[in-house]
């Protein structure tokens, strides 16, 4: 995108998509980075209400209660404090100012960092200078990552990287700055605008969760089949071979932070798989690989294959093909798919994909690293299920327990993840930061359950969680939200037989809940009144405790602590 495309586009109404509202802060002049958000906004399917502080007003905003920031409520803050209003001040006296906003304001901080300048006044023994600006710089940067560490609502916006890759005359022009007090170049607006939305989509659970890879001349140079295990182009010396290494082992990478691996190739399985077994320089291994198809079926439906088999958003999907004809056909029958149009050199890909930054988030947990053991998991579920002619049967067969549990300073960073990770079963689609879930656990008037689930296939890990909010005798779901991967388990039952012996025991005469439509949770549309609530209207549901039969459901429970 150009800017004057995004300008254009920031001219639309978007009516009829989300609203989100931005609240924008910095200490230059913003108007047409203010401009690119909005029309980056409807380029990623948001209408955005914009509040623009004016200029230099960054602690009157923050600090005043009744500012225009404060009355404004906005879903993300963006502040942009420039490295050159550093230049000939104390860069120390920063960082206190950041940590007084964070104690003082509550909500979502998208925060710049600062790009480097280097102000040659000691050349290279700037390094080992602490009083040297490109070390106070540095360190501001290093502090800022410690405070995003503590804080879960402070995210960073890395502008530091994206001048590191684009080069400070692309980022800067003196000329510009002298006259307008635009520091951002116009040429690099759009490329700042989108990461702002990578960090915003990410928080908002619109995020890419899986990897489809084709094999020939992708994962490696040349065609197993006709080449030959022994004349792969893949290998650690000079060539071609060693990028198709680095490209491995930057997805190997993706897969231990999370993002699960497919393969969707046009061969013989058995060619296919010798190569991930035999060559000793692949990188990945069979064991990477959370769904492997190999056939000579058309792409696009294997890659339904495996979105049915993951049980994922079709957008979830990022596909990686050599072949511009398979790209090509994917995008014509996939629209959501994401298709990156690799360059035609492999050795430019890993460049061009540190640019797209297509995998943002704004979590990692523990689970996260046992992601594909999950998935895996998964297929030999989905491969036993096929011999059952009987679902009970199969469910029995599954030897499911839960464990149920109040939120922990163990289980909350991988709550608050769920949340915005879970778009299609999530009732109300509320998104809770880690501060956020710590403030529930606290509150009184709310009862926390968050649900584990372990099978003879192995442990899915904390997959359902339930926010209650007491209201006299009635108990007001205000959050149910639940991974996809434990779909028709049963697990709707169990909740729900969870929520109900808590209200009777605690003497709730009722139990209400709400259905807000998105574009992506239809799949829980009638979940109120499939499991026995009664329709108030208005997406409203109500049921009664003195009627509740316990739910049959095969999984068996662990004490509830």
């Amino acid at each position: 995108m150009t800017f004057n495309q995004l300008k254009k586009l920031s001219k639309q109404s978007g009516n009829d998509l989300p609203v989100i509202r931005v609240a924008l802060l910095g200490d230059t002049a913003t108007q047409l980075l203010a401009t690119a958000i909005k029309g980056m906004g409807q380029y990623r399917n948001f209408n955005i209400e914009l509040f623009e502080a004016d200029f230099n007003q960054i602690e009157m905003q923050f600090f005043n209660k009744d500012s225009e920031l404060h009355k404004f409520n906005a879903d993300f803050t963006i502040v942009f404090q420039s490295t050159h209003k550093l230049l000939g001040k104390k860069t120390k006296d920063r960082l206190p100012l950041i940590k007084e906003i964070l104690n003082s304001f509550k909500g979502k901080i998208i925060y710049f960092n600062y790009a480097e300048i280097d102000d040659s006044v000691f050349g290279s023994f700037a390094n080992k200078l602490e009083m040297s600006f490109v070390y106070q710089i540095r360190k501001m940067n290093f502090d800022l990552m410690n405070l995003a560490i503590q804080n879960s609502d402070f995210h960073i916006l890395d502008i530091a990287s994206i001048q590191n890759k684009y080069g400070r005359n692309f980022m800067f022009s003196p000329a510009i700055y002298a006259s307008t007090e635009m520091i951002l170049s116009i040429d690099c607006l759009p490329i700042v605008a989108n990461r702002i939305f990578d960090i915003i989509c990410a928080s908002k659970g619109n995020f890419k969760k899986c990897v489809v890879l084709d094999l020939d001349n992708t994962l490696w140079g040349g065609i197993a089949g006709d080449d030959g295990l022994e004349n792969l182009k893949l290998g650690h010396g000079l060539g071609i071979g060693k990028i198709f290494v680095e490209f491995q082992e930057w997805l190997k990478k993706l897969k231990e932070r999370g993002i699960i691996l497919a393969v969707c190739s046009k061969n013989e399985e058995s060619t296919a798989k010798e190569v991930f077994e035999k060559h000793p320089e692949m990188v990945l291994k069979l064991d990477d690989i959370s769904v492997f198809i190999a056939n000579w079926e058309n792409k696009a439906d294997n890659i339904r294959k495996i979105q049915s088999v993951l049980n994922i958003g079709f957008d979830s999907i990022v596909f990686m093909d050599d072949n511009p004809a398979e790209r090509e056909i994917v995008r014509q029958n996939l629209s959501a798919v994401c298709v990156p149009e690799l360059p035609k050199d492999p050795a430019e890909w890993l460049e061009f994909l540190y640019g797209e930054n297509l995998f943002e988030t704004v979590s990692f947990s523990q689970e996260d690293k046992e992601r594909t053991k999950q998935y895996r998991e998964q297929v030999e579920r989905t491969t036993f299920e096929q011999s059952f002619t009987n679902e009970t049967d199969f469910l029995k067969s599954l030897e499911m327990e839960c464990e149920v549990e109040d939120f922990t300073k163990f289980n909350i960073p991988r709550i608050a993840q769920l949340s915005q990770r879970s778009n299609q079963f999530n009732l109300r689609t509320v998104r809770y930061s880690e501060a956020d879930i710590q403030n529930l656990s606290n509150n009184e008037n709310y009862k926390n359950f968050a649900f584990s689930l372990k099978d003879k296939f192995g442990d899915n890990g904390l997959i359902a969680v339930v926010i209650l909010e007491k209201r006299s005798k009635e108990l007001f779901i205000e959050s149910w939200f639940m991974s996809c991967r434990v779909l028709k388990r049963g697990m709707e039952s169990f909740t729900l037989n969870t929520i109900a012996k808590y209200a009777k025991e605690n003497s709730f005469e009722k139990i209400t809940g709400e259905y807000l439509p998105t574009a992506k949770n239809k799949l829980v549309e009638n979940h109120y009144k499939d499991l026995g609530f009664v329709s108030l209207g208005a997406g409203k549901f109500e049921l009664k405790i003195c009627n509740y039969a316990e739910r049959e459901c095969f999984i068996l429970s662990k004490e509830i602590e």
